[in-house]
């Protein structure tokens, strides 16, 4: 385990194209095609990026990622040109301890602006919105599900960017269509639901349930290619199998603990995030490694 967690990243004067709650994204150097996405360890919750980060995190996101790409590869193409900084331009050489395990070389992508979501389960805002609706995204459900409940069959409910404050709004399938095309519309929900049905059967023979997950797609030379991080903690619901309960909220690989502490705390969810305590930061930490182990088979980074 790392002593300390990274937070910010510089790589000398390597244009950085943006700054995300966990990703540092920059231009590569000696090609305008590809860029280095580096996975921090930063924490966000509630919308904020929080005082403390994971020791760790980013790299186990990365890795996380890099099982499913290379997992999925029959499937679907993937930006990622390699994650061995040994091969990574001569410019990044002088930074190698900083960005080794958790950066990704990858092509540019035109990005579609919609979040590829697949639900197996009704958890989160799906709940929600049945709750008011009896529909998830517009589409009609069973009468009397409850939390946690599996779904007669995964669906595709993509949700849109609203704001720069990075939340996501669901959407209808039709309004996918008005944005990116029927073609391409089509091929996201079908390639979603295929990755879904693919890493659910993974994770189902590790002892683990993908409740659901979100997916970012782009375009590189005419072909619909997954991109950004793909099936980790941050972007997927992963609960443990052997503690799945449907009536109410499950236990789940992902930062819930750190939701739940800051709930504690009575935050008002506003700037100035606060830190967390060391106890939190540990658990937190535990449950990103119980993730990698459960999903990759691999006992350490």
């Amino acid at each position: 385990m790392s002593d300390e967690a990274l937070l910010r990243t510089e790589l000398g004067g390597l244009p950085l194209l943006a700054r995300g709650k966990v990703r540092d994204i920059y231009q590569a150097p000696e090609s305008t095609d590809e860029l280095v996405f580096l996975a921090t360890d930063r924490i966000s919750a509630f919308d904020h990026v929080l005082g403390s980060g994971i020791p760790d995190k980013g790299r186990i996101l990365t890795q996380i990622s890099l099982f499913w790409f290379e997992f999925l590869k029959s499937v679907v193409p993937n930006h990622l040109v390699t994650a061995e900084v040994s091969e990574f331009p001569a410019p990044l050489k002088p930074y190698s301890a900083q960005l080794e395990g958790r950066t990704m070389l990858v092509r540019r992508a035109q990005m579609f602006p919609v979040e590829c979501v697949a639900r197996g389960y009704l958890s989160g805002s799906g709940w929600k919105d049945y709750q008011a609706t009896g529909a998830v995204c517009g589409i009609p459900l069973p009468a009397g599900l409850r939390e946690s409940d599996q779904l007669p069959e995964p669906i595709f409910t993509p949700a849109a960017k609203i704001n720069t404050g990075g939340h996501d709004e669901n959407i209808s399938f039709a309004q996918v269509v008005e944005t990116v095309g029927e073609e391409h519309a089509d091929a996201l929900k079908r390639l979603t639901l295929e990755i879904y049905a693919k890493a659910s059967e993974h994770a189902a023979s590790r002892g683990v349930i993908l409740a659901d997950t979100k997916f970012e797609f782009g375009m590189i030379d005419g072909v619909i290619t997954l991109a950004d991080e793909v099936l980790t903690p941050d972007s997927s619901r992963y609960w443990p199998a052997d503690e799945y309960k449907p009536g109410g909220p499950t236990p789940s690989f992902d930062k819930q603990y750190v939701r739940d502490y800051l709930e504690s705390i009575r935050w008002n969810k506003q700037a100035p995030a606060p830190g967390l305590p060391e106890e939190v930061v540990t658990r937190t930490r535990e449950k990103y490694m119980q993730a990698l182990r459960a999903i990759t088979g691999r006992a350490e980074l």
